[in-house]
C-alpha cells in the first residue's frame, strides 16, 4: 500500500513530527488528493502553542491545493467532472446542517459540530491524513472541493488560500465595500492584504494599508495591493490614519491592542469590521465614547464556508491578473516545516507554503 508523509502535532508546545500513514483508496462520496502545496496560516502556530482546545495528535493544515490521487465521486461541488490528474481545493471545514446556527440562523460558519481539516480531527478519527500538511490529504463526504481554473499558478493561488475565502466571508456577507469608499486596513499579513485586494476589486476608491513591518508594506505595494501604505513604526501614524477619514475600517491583525486603536480610525458613521481576532488573545481596554462619538457599526466576521472558497476560486483569474499574488509566497520542503514554521513565527515571511513531491 502507498504511504503518505505527515506533520503531526502530538502535543502543545513540543516539536511535531513526521510521520508515514497508509494512503487509502477513495471510499463512496470520498477524494483522495496528492497535497502538493499546504500553507502555514498563524492560527496553525496558535494551535501547536495548545490557544485553541483540540484534540491530538492531529495532521496539522487547514489550506491546501493539489492533484485527484482517486475518486469516489464523479465532479466538484459545482458539478465539474473530475478525474485523477485534476487541480483542486478545498474547504476546510464541514457544517453538520443540523444544529442551530445551520439550521434556523443560516450560518453554518457558526456551526455547533463543525468539522475543521488540520484543526479538529484527530488520527484516531477516520482517515489519519486530514490535514494538508501531508504528502496525501483523504476528503470526507460533504467536503467542498472545487476545480481551479486551468493557467493558475498554484503559489499564487495559495497565497490567500484561507485569508481570501475568509474576506469574502467579511466583505460579501458581513460588511460589504460600497462603491466609491475609503478603506483602511489593520495589518499587513496574508488576511490584511486579502482584505486590501478585495476591497480594490470590489471598487473602494482608496485603500489604504497600516501595518509593519515596512518590507511587508514594501511586498504590497510591489504586488500592486493597496493605493498607500502606512508604517505603524512611524512617528505620527495613528495621527496620519485617522486623518484619512476612512468610511470602513478592517482589522485583520490578531493583535487586541490593534481593536483600541481601530475604533479611533473610521470617519463619524462609518464602520469597523473586526476579522483578525479568530484565537483569544486576551483583553484589551476600550474607550467606548469612539464608539458612540462616531456612531460605528462594529461587525465581527467569522471563518467561512465552502461557498466562500468556491467564490474564491472564481475570483482568482480576476486577482492574478490584477496582483502579484506569487510574490507574496515562500515555498519550503514538507520536511523543513519546522524552518518554515519558525519563519513565520518571525515574520520573516509573508506566506509560507510547505510543498510536497507526492
Amino acid at each position: 500500500m502507498t504511504t503518505g508523509r505527515a506533520v503531526v502535532l502530538e502535543r502543545f508546545g513540543a516539536p511535531l513530527e513526521l510521520r508515514s500513514f497508509p494512503v487509502p483508496e477513495a471510499g463512496p462520496g470520498e477524494m483522495v488528493v496528492a497535497s502538493r502545496y499546504g500553507g502555514i496560516c498563524g492560527t496553525d502556530l496558535h494551535l501547536h502553542q495548545g490557544h485553541l482546545d483540540i484534540p491530538t495528535p492531529l495532521v496539522l493544515g487547514h489550506e491546501g491545493l493539489g492533484v485527484v490521487h482517486s475518486l469516489g465521486v464523479g465532479t466538484d461541488s459545482q458539478g465539474t467532472p473530475l478525474e485523477a490528474g485534476d487541480t483542486v481545493m478545498w474547504a476546510s471545514s464541514i457544517a453538520c446542517g443540523q444544529c442551530v446556527p445551520c439550521r434556523a440562523h443560516r450560518e453554518p460558519t457558526l456551526c455547533e459540530n463543525r468539522q475543521t481539516y488540520g484543526v479538529n480531527r484527530p488520527v484516531s478519527a477516520g482517515p489519519p491524513l486530514s490535514g494538508s500538511w501531508a504528502d496525501y490529504i483523504v476528503l470526507r463526504p460533504g467536503t467542498v472541493v472545487v476545480k481551479v481554473p486551468a493557467g493558475i499558478d498554484p503559489l499564487a493561488a495559495m497565497s490567500l488560500a484561507c485569508a481570501g475565502p475568509t474576506m469574502i466571508h467579511a466583505l460579501f456577507e458581513r460588511r460589504p465595500v460600497r462603491l466609491g469608499e475609503t478603506v483602511v486596513v489593520q495589518g499587513a499579513g496574508p488576511v490584511g492584504l486579502a482584505a486590501a485586494a478585495l476591497a480594490q476589486l470590489s471598487g473602494a476608491a482608496r485603500v489604504v494599508v497600516v501595518g509593519g513591518p515596512a518590507d511587508r508594506l514594501a511586498a504590497a505595494k510591489a504586488a500592486g495591493i493597496g493605493d498607500e501604505h502606512v508604517d505603524i513604526a512611524e512617528d505620527g501614524f495613528l495621527d496620519r490614519a485617522q486623518a484619512i477619514g476612512a468610511d470602513l475600517v478592517i482589522e485583520c491583525t490578531g493583535v487586541p491592542a490593534a481593536v483600541a486603536q481601530g475604533v479611533r480610525l473610521p470617519r463619524r458613521g462609518g464602520s469597523y469590521l473586526i476579522v483578525g481576532q479568530y484565537t483569544d488573545a486576551g483583553d484589551t481596554p476600550i474607550n467606548p465614547h469612539q464608539i458612540v462619538y462616531r456612531q460605528l457599526d462594529i461587525v465581527g466576521s467569522w471563518a467561512f464556508t465552502g461557498a466562500h472558497l468556491v467564490e474564491y476560486v472564481r475570483l482568482l483569474p480576476a486577482l492574478v491578473r490584477r496582483f502579484d499574488l506569487r510574490s507574496l509566497t515562500t515555498p519550503y520542503p514538507l520536511a523543513s516545516y519546522a524552518v518554515a514554521m519558525s519563519a513565520v513565527a518571525n515574520g520573516a515571511v509573508l506566506k509560507a507554503v510547505l510543498v510536497s513531491a507526492s
